[in-house]
């Protein structure tokens, strides 16, 4: 399979040939159903296009608690098919589709009461073992066990002695939310999809009543193109209800959006060996590893503002902090907090009135000739939502197709991964970077990292780290103007890499010299690079004022006094 490449020149060409002829299947919207969605079309040998209007993943497919998970607490709501579906595509991706970029996390659930309670939540836990078992793709994960007072706290000294009488320990999976969106994408393309974000649907084409296409802006260089096709997928997230009124039919069912906030801290305020999962009043509480920091979240509220620059409020980072601080032998305070983001669940709408128990199942729907519409679900369900829509869009095709291939098509760089990961040691010599730093390049890009490489050979001053956050090379902000899609500076600091929240300065310190690195790829001058910098520190600030907000109200206010991204 030939390795496609997202670049400036790439997401041209893209652009005009989605013009030239009528496509397929046009799939709207560039988040991890539509990204799979494009990819389980492109692989059934059909004649696909993909538009995002932002970047891909810049809803919310960058914002998620980045877990790959069956959803333990869904046993409990009784939802065995959801669990079972869920787990099946945890394996897949574990084993066969995304190894270098999903991997396992291990989580301890403390235990309050004596006896029954460890019954009752254990036979939980090995009921969702034996499912994943039972699915084909579990045996890649450690079986839970069960832990003493005294074990759990040696596992995880951060815990107050008081707070658990015991534990449990069991395995999920988790990746880089934002970064597996781009490389669907970026696989859909090399299996011959057309693929363009900053590339927004305004309107759509109708012949009568039918649907024939979209009217597409491009965002950055300007115009407006034709783009014809059979069948479009609306893949619009917590914008289903939006693009749907574009067409001027009222959808079949409405989407609606909880946000879910998490905060990000550092790996040294929380000594523990294993992510905790904690029950609360309303949901449950994740403490997640992140390389060297630790992710804690969520929460679950109904959001009606602004849906592309949903905001934390003070009382959101509030109720974290204390929920989290409960079972903290040293609690954490406000000065902990590296970075903080806020995302937008799609959930199925009139099914009940708190969001923390809308179902995770997602629907498919023909609301009108030419349309298909796909929502709800879970991240973890992505190829599953992705397949079903092309099932439905199919058969408004009129014409035998192929079934669908994508369980057993691998996302670019996993093919090859395991064995560069066995020669790291010869990979580290070769180019003159430390093997941890090696290491890390692998689980970002698998195989694909060879690519990155070349880079730093080519001119070795690639191959040093940004001076202020030095988790990552100049080659990657490079790497994602020239191969990823990156179009501006806060697609690089914000979801290429994730140096926005996992720096206490939120990426301003670093964002001069990200620009100067992204310049000469995307043919910036001295004044665009300014604009880039100003826009992103506008953004950050912005962002903390939203924070230091006491309610949604006066949080969406405030992040909405960052204007959006300029273009060229």
């Amino acid at each position: 399979m030939r390795t496609a490449t997202l670049g400036p020149a790439q997401r041209a060409e893209a652009l005009a040939r989605m013009a030239e002829r009528e496509l397929d299947i046009l799939v709207v919207g560039g988040g991890v159903v539509g990204a799979g969605t494009a990819l389980d079309a492109a692989t059934r040998g059909l004649d696909t296009g993909l538009v995002e209007a932002r970047d891909w993943a810049s809803g919310t497919s960058s914002r998620s608690s980045k877990l790959i998970h069956g959803g333990l607490r869904y046993l409990e709501m009784l939802d065995f098919a959801l669990v079972r579906e869920a787990l099946k595509e945890r394996g897949l991706l574990l084993e066969r589709l995304a190894p270098h970029l999903v991997k396992p996390v291990p989580f301890l659930y403390p235990l309050t009461h004596k006896g029954w309670e460890r019954w009752y939540a254990g036979s939980g836990v090995a009921l969702y073992d034996g499912m994943s078992i039972s699915s084909g793709h579990g045996r890649g994960l450690p079986v839970h066990r069960h832990l003493s007072h005294k074990r759990a706290l040696r596992v995880a000294p951060c815990l107050k002695k008081d707070a658990l009488v015991g534990a449990l320990q069991y395995y999920d999976a988790q990746m880089d939310d934002a970064r597996f969106v781009m490389n669907l994408v970026r696989t859909a393309a090399a299996y011959g999809a057309d693929a363009a974000n900053r590339a927004r649907v305004v309107g759509f084409l109708r012949e009568g009543e039918r649907v024939v296409g979209a009217r597409v802006q491009d965002v950055e260089a300007g115009g407006e193109y034709e783009v014809r096709a059979r069948q479009v997928v609306n893949a619009t997230g917590v914008w289903t209800d939006d693009t749907q009124a574009l067409i001027g039919e009222r959808g079949q069912f409405h989407v609606r959006a909880s946000k879910g906030i998490h905060l990000v801290v550092p790996k040294d305020r929380i000594h523990s060996t294993t992510g905790l999962i904690l029950r609360t009043e309303k949901s449950v509480l994740f403490v997640i590893p992140w390389g060297r920091h630790w992710i804690v979240g969520t929460t679950d509220t109904d959001w009606d503002l602004d849906k592309a620059h949903p905001a934390a409020s003070s009382a959101d980072i509030d109720y974290l902090l204390e929920h989290v601080n409960s079972v903290l032998a040293t609690p954490l305070t406000r000065d902990d907090v590296e970075g903080v983001y806020a995302g937008l669940r799609p959930l199925l709408a009139g099914e009940s009135d708190a969001t923390s128990k809308l179902s995770r199942e997602h629907t498919v729907a023909h609301p009108v000739p030419g349309v298909v519409v796909v929502a709800g679900g879970k991240y973890t369900t992505y190829r599953v939502m992705a397949k079903d829509a092309v099932d439905e869009a199919v058969h408004g095709l009129d014409q035998r197709v192929a079934e669908c291939v994508t369980e057993d098509t691998p996302l670019v760089g996993a093919e090859g991964y395991r064995a560069r990961w066995n020669a790291r040691a010869h990979t580290a010599a070769r180019t003159g970077l430390h093997v941890v730093r090696v290491e890390h390049l692998l689980n970002r890009y698998g195989s694909l990292a060879d690519e990155v490489f070349e880079l730093v050979v080519a001119d070795p001053a690639l191959g040093e780290p940004l001076a202020a956050a030095d988790d990552y090379l100049r080659a990657e902000v490079v790497y994602a103007c020239t191969h990823e899609g990156a179009r501006h500076l806060d697609d690089v600091l914000t979801r290429r890499t994730r140096i926005s929240i996992e720096t206490f300065d939120r990426g301003t310190r670093s964002a001069r010299e990200c620009a100067e690195l992204m310049a000469p790829v995307l043919g910036w001058d001295a004044d665009q690079i300014d604009r880039e910098v100003q826009h992103y520190e506008k953004r950050v600030e912005a962002e903390r004022e939203s924070q230091r907000q006491p309610d949604d109200l006066t949080a969406d206010a405030a992040r909405l006094g960052a204007p959006d991204i300029v273009p060229l």
